[in-house]
């Protein structure tokens, strides 16, 4: 088999630390704003040169925290609960032959400070330093197939309850202004997926955590379905959002 270098173009800056609780699909969260940051050797205006002109891109990326682990030819998609398994190639898994990812994504603004060329995204779904394979332009008549089925997950999944204790709803507020971010608005709606396995029952007695920023979110499930095909969704309660 023949074998290719790639080289990436920049990385991802991102809100999401760590891969628990980072949306599985990209748009679902809106608020999930990242930056892309050209590499020295991609750091021209040249490169851009009319991608203002385009609402969204495409971004293929690797997936550099597993690409070392190997792949799988069989893997279980969290949308099916975790019990059935599918070859990787039906399925969008991270445990792949070349580890390369794709997302759309919404292009927010293309800025060149000190020297430095980004790109500003929203309704990402990259864990912050994700390396950039390649750019492309989405568009809208050949990328959008409005008639296309997908037996697996044919619609959107419905969200979770996501409520506040008074004092984590504060500090939200508080580490927002400070951070100069949503990160109210973002906690709500990337918890709103219900970021534990599908196959996890809810257990009100266990304290679940995530790293946004540099923000712990911390929550627990008051209700909920134990699998994803229920009309029941769960009730997540952030009790606490500290700096670490």
């Amino acid at each position: 088999m023949s074998e290719y270098q790639l080289t990436a173009v920049g990385h991802i800056q991102s809100p999401y630390k760590q891969k628990f609780a980072i949306p599985r699909q990209p748009r679902l969260v809106p608020e999930a704003k990242a930056k892309l940051v050209f590499s020295s050797d991609f750091n021209r205006e040249e490169f851009v040169r009319g991608l203002d002109e385009f609402s969204h891109i495409w971004l293929l990326f690797r997936f550099h925290e597993t690409a070392d682990k190997g792949y799988s030819a069989m893997v279980r998609p969290p949308r099916l609960g975790g019990n059935e398994r599918k070859g990787v190639f039906a399925t969008r898994a991270t445990f792949r032959p070349n580890a390369i990812g794709m997302s759309a994504v919404k292009l927010e603004g293309i800025e060149y400070k000190n020297g430095q060329l980004s790109l500003l995204l929203s309704g990402i779904d990259l864990l912050d330093g994700t390396p950039l394979v390649d750019i492309k332009p989405y568009v809208p008549y050949a990328d959008a197939l409005p008639h296309a089925n997908n037996a697996i997950a044919s619609i959107e999944p419905a969200l979770s309850m996501v409520e506040f204790e008074a004092n984590a709803l504060a500090d939200a507020l508080a580490h927002g202004e400070r951070l100069q971010q949503p990160v109210k608005a973002l906690i709500e709606q990337m918890l709103a997926q219900d970021p534990k396995p599908a196959y996890q029952k809810p257990d009100p007695e266990r304290l679940y955590g995530v790293k946004i920023w540099d923000l712990e979110v911390k929550w627990r499930y008051l209700s909920g379905a134990s699998h994803c095909d229920s009309d029941q969704k769960s009730t997540l309660y952030i009790v606490s959002i500290e700096a670490v």
